[in-house]
């Protein structure tokens, strides 16, 4: 016996529409997985299964080398942040042989508040960038300072992680005594 709040059955009518849309679903997946296995006609000679192999080795191949280029650019970024401490421990090790004084710390908080640690930091606003020579590097230092202050040993590139510290820990050693005694811009 059937109460009212009860559904009425399905029709035979109704399960064939739906046995029918199932089916349909089916045939048009299975012509469209048939059409991209398909092989163009100019691989029509190979076996099917040679396409099919080809296909999914390209596909493998292609997400290999996406895998690998992602890999790549964590890599270089996880070696820049690396970096900074090498290129500071070597900076370190120049201003040793040449009496500049500075500790770590002291180069490391300067190049933090100055670039975020980013050899290619450059500043395009401040008065310096207006009037032609912006502060750039690790330590923001600008060209006629850099070659002032340039610590032979080192490259004359003022953006080279090295050659950018010892500049500007020469420079900050005749204004301030050391880099370790700065704490703003300089």
């Amino acid at each position: 016996m059937r109460t009212s709040d009860q559904s009425p059955a399905p029709t035979a009518r109704t399960a064939r529409i739906r046995r029918f849309s199932v089916s349909a679903l089916c045939a048009t997946g299975a012509a469209a997985a048939a059409l991209t296995l398909a092989p163009s006609p100019a691989h029509a000679s190979e076996p099917a299964s040679h396409g099919i192999a080809a296909a999914a080795e390209a596909s493998a191949a292609g997400v290999a080398a996406q895998a690998d280029a992602v890999a790549q650019k964590a890599a270089a970024a996880a070696s820049d942040k690396d970096d900074l401490d090498g290129w500071i421990r070597d900076a370190l090790k120049i201003m040793d042989d040449e009496g500049i004084p500075g500790s770590y710390e002291g180069l490391h908080r300067n190049i933090m508040r100055e670039s975020g640690g980013d050899p290619e930091a450059a500043n395009g606003w401040d008065v310096n960038a207006q009037n032609g020579t912006p502060s750039k590097g690790l330590l923001q230092v600008i060209q006629p300072t850099f070659e002032a202050y340039h610590v032979d040993g080192t490259p004359k590139d003022l953006t080279d992680p090295v050659a950018n510290i010892t500049a500007a820990a020469n420079y900050a050693a005749d204004k301030y005594g050391s880099i370790d005694n700065v704490d703003s811009a300089y």
